[in-house]
């Protein structure tokens, strides 16, 4: 009991912090629309970073270590392009007490062409556990905050997942890996094997705005393969504390190392992975 009570207070605190945040980058990011420069990429010619991206995490870097200057900090930007090197930064991290887990742009290919469909991902993990997360969408100016244990919240809302009682009924949001040699193979064929199964299929090109708009309850579900732990750690906590389903593509819970995640209203759970399965898509 003990231990909960100072997590009650300690977490305003978080929770205050990672909001101030993501607004601010958020909105640096969205006074940039249009003007970055050089584009680079990384692992592949899809997988695209700006001098926007790093300077938000800077940005969100200094914000954080202001307030908490003991704690570890993993972020996309600051970890080598390709898979082992991102399971190796979070293998390096994870047993920290607290470590904070960011995304400062999730979505950078749209960010890049003006599609408004990108955000702010930032999450807080105490002993490899998320206590907290918070998405930001600048374009729509909405703010997604989870704690653990206390709900889910847009707009100071409390957040419900949809109702959907069969995948045939459900809209489920997909992606497109950057990896075009392994991971887009599998989801492709994940693609194929759900768009007859569902009512609708969606690809946004945001994991973390995904898996805000399934805790909001606008889509029945999410899957994608080859993800990384800054794209799903803020938005898995937001889907589980709105009342969702939070798995890998083969039914283990989720914890920071999942890569292939499925996020549902916990209706269509089962089936949606029953589906992967068949078609061999879980990516595992």
């Amino acid at each position: 009991m003990e231990s909960t009570d100072k997590y009650v207070v300690s977490s305003k605190g978080f929770t205050a912090v990672a909001i101030n945040a993501a607004a601010k980058a958020g909105q640096w990011i969205r006074s940039k629309q249009g003007t970055h420069g050089q584009l680079s990429t990384k692992t592949s010619e899809q997988d695209l970073v700006t001098e926007i991206d790093k300077g938000a995490e800077q940005m969100i870097r200094r914000l954080i270590l202001t307030h908490f200057p003991d704690h570890a900090i993993l972020g996309e930007e600051s970890v080598e392009p390709g898979e082992a090197a991102s399971i190796q930064a979070l293998s390096e991290t994870q047993n920290e007490e607290y470590l904070w887990i960011i995304d400062p742009i999730d979505g950078t290919t749209n960010f890049v062409h003006g599609f408004p469909f990108y955000s702010v991902s930032i999450a807080l993990a105490h002993l490899g556990q998320v206590i907290l997360g918070v998405i930001y969408d600048p374009s729509r100016d909405e703010m997604f905050v989870a704690e653990k244990g206390k709900g889910a919240y847009v707009h100071g809302v409390r957040m419900a997942v949809s109702r959907e009682k069969a995948l045939s009924d459900g809209l489920i949001a997909v992606g497109f890996p950057a990896d075009p040699v392994v991971k887009l193979p599998i989801n492709l064929r994940g693609i194929e094997a759900l768009a007859p199964s569902v009512r609708s299929l969606r690809a946004g090109g945001s994991a973390a705005l995904h898996l805000a708009n399934v805790a909001a309850g606008r889509l029945s579900g999410y899957w994608e393969a080859g993800l990384n732990a800054w794209d799903i750690a803020a938005g898995a906590l937001l889907v589980s504390e709105s009342g969702g389903q939070v798995t890998d593509t083969v039914g283990t819970d989720y914890h920071l190392g999942v890569r292939n995640i499925v996020a549902t209203n916990g209706n269509l759970h089962t089936e949606l992975l029953e589906v992967l399965k068949k078609a061999e898509a879980t990516g595992v």
